[in-house]
């Protein structure tokens, strides 16, 4: 199983937002639990996991 970190930062508008460090995935939700299934979801849609 490989690794990926995730910088997740309060957004100036509200939410937060997470950037994958080494990879091109970034996402953003309202608020962190939403932000971890955002996470999930884009991580899958990123490597191309059904």
């Amino acid at each position: 199983m490989n690794e990926i970190i995730f910088l997740v930062e309060e957004a100036p508008e509200g939410g937060y937002t997470a950037r994958a460090l080494g990879h091109a995935i970034f996402t953003e939700a309202d608020d962190f639990s939403q932000l971890k299934d955002q996470i999930r979801d884009a991580t899958k849609c990123h490597f191309g996991v059904t």
